[in-house]
């Protein structure tokens, strides 16, 4: 394998901005005829219901399925998937679902309500969703953590039933991924996927109940099904490539770091890795380290490419101005492999997770730290936050008022309604006077 030389780029150069901006971009554009077959999968399914199901299982997947019933695994295929783990992959299993699960408890958002003066009570009542969907990609790919992640924080919210959607290529079902839906407690899963699935979940078949929000990732089909079916149900994010943004003052192992650097790398060639240091011995170091790990990893080409199209490294001055760029990355894995990364935490505000020193490998978030590993990406860790229990509950406000409360506010919105020309919002108001 050739030697890789990494993209550098000096804080301090006086196109500085672009170079980064160049190396952050990402085609994200849709593809149209993808588009136009998923709506018609869509529209498909709310029209035919479990025969387009049937229909779409047995062309895509390779299926042989007669009935809708045949999609649906029950709860003892998959107490067989968990009583037939090898050992320590159920103790794996079980110990990451208990942190995660832990992690999840504090989460919870709780009801709340106060009394004013006059007597009126105003408050929030939080309640979880009814129906969840998750969708879990199949076959011989295996994302056990994946179903961990997000089906754990929904059972702690509450939901009242969480269905998963698993596609089974050739009637091929992964056992990890079965024996992870059973510890996490999932109600029901159906062997189907891509944009079927999803249009299934959105708008319910006769066998497949409606949900109320659908999450988990899913290939280029099922993200734009998701799309397309938002607003019928909440949805939790449209993810784009894996990221990894490692800030490191040149005392940690180069061989870790770029190990750390190569397990996002790896996923596929647009994920992104990024290193900046203020030592530039220490980016070579790391660089020959690439090259001297590089060619012992089974996803290679995989991760050659991704550094190559999309890595970096960067040169700062300081490691405060390291944050200041890592706030413009926004990046979903912040790692912070330095001296006291409490006092660089001071200063970072856009980050979907932050891993704290040097012992803190990304990879631990991925599976078994506790906090969740579905991420905001592609510079949306600016406004928004790691899926959680709050992603599976509602907030409804409370409003109860007191005569003499009714009294006041009524006079105060008769004031604004007749301003904005609302005369039966004012009335209203103005009954209760």
């Amino acid at each position: 394998m050739t030697t890789l030389n990494m993209t550098r780029i000096d804080s301090a150069a006086p196109d500085f901005d672009r170079q980064l901006q160049a190396r952050l971009s990402w085609n994200a554009a849709e593809d149209l005829e993808i588009h136009r077959q998923v709506l018609e999968i869509i529209s498909a399914v709310r029209t035919h219901g479990d025969q387009a199901l049937i229909d779409y299982t047995n062309r895509f997947d390779q299926g042989r399925f007669h009935c809708a019933a045949e999609l649906e695994l029950g709860q003892a295929a998959l107490k067989q998937a968990w009583d037939n783990l090898p050992s320590d992959q159920a103790d794996a299993l079980q110990i990451a679902a208990g942190r995660i699960r832990a992690y999840a408890e504090h989460q919870k958002l709780q009801s709340w309500q106060y009394t004013e003066t006059d007597g009126n009570i105003l408050g929030q009542k939080v309640t979880p969703l009814d129906k969840a969907g998750l969708y879990v990609p199949g076959g011989k790919a295996a994302y056990p953590s994946s179903v961990l992640m997000n089906a754990i924080p929904a059972k702690v919210a509450g939901v009242g039933e969480l269905l998963m959607v698993s596609p089974s290529p050739g009637g091929e079902t992964n056992p990890l991924v079965l024996a992870a839906a059973y510890i996490a407690g999932v109600d029901r899963v159906f062997t189907i996927g891509g944009a079927q699935a999803v249009a299934a979940l959105a708008y319910g078949t006769e066998t497949i109940p409606a949900v109320d929000k659908i999450v988990g990732p899913g290939n280029i089909y099922v993200a734009t099904a998701k799309k397309l079916v938002f607003g019928q149900v909440g949805i939790d994010m449209i993810a784009g490539p894996s990221e990894i943004l490692i800030i490191c003052d040149g005392l940690t192992n180069p061989d870790w770091i770029a190990m750390d650097l190569f397990s996002q790398a790896e996923h596929d060639e647009n994920a992104q890795a990024i290193l900046i240091s203020d030592n530039s011995e220490y980016l070579d170091q790391v660089e020959t380290s690439i090259n001297k790990l590089l060619s012992g990893m089974e996803r290679a080409g995989i991760i050659a490419a991704s550094l190559a199209t999309r890595g970096a490294f960067i040169k700062v001055g300081d490691l405060r101005q390291a944050a200041v760029i890592a706030n413009r990355i926004a990046p979903e894995h912040l790692e912070l492999s330095v001296a006291d990364p409490e006092a660089l935490s001071v200063h970072i505000h856009h980050a979907g997770a932050i891993f704290m020193g040097r012992h803190t490998a990304e990879a631990l978030g991925d599976y078994c730290a506790g906090p969740n590993h579905v991420l905001p990406t592609s510079g949306t860790a600016r406004y928004s936050s790691p899926l959680g229990v709050y992603d599976f509950q509602k907030r409804s406000s409370l409003i109860n008022c007191s005569t003499a409360g009714a009294r006041q506010l009524g006079q105060i919105a008769s004031v604004l309604a007749r301003g904005e020309s609302l005369t039966a919002h004012a009335r209203s108001a103005e009954y209760r006077l």
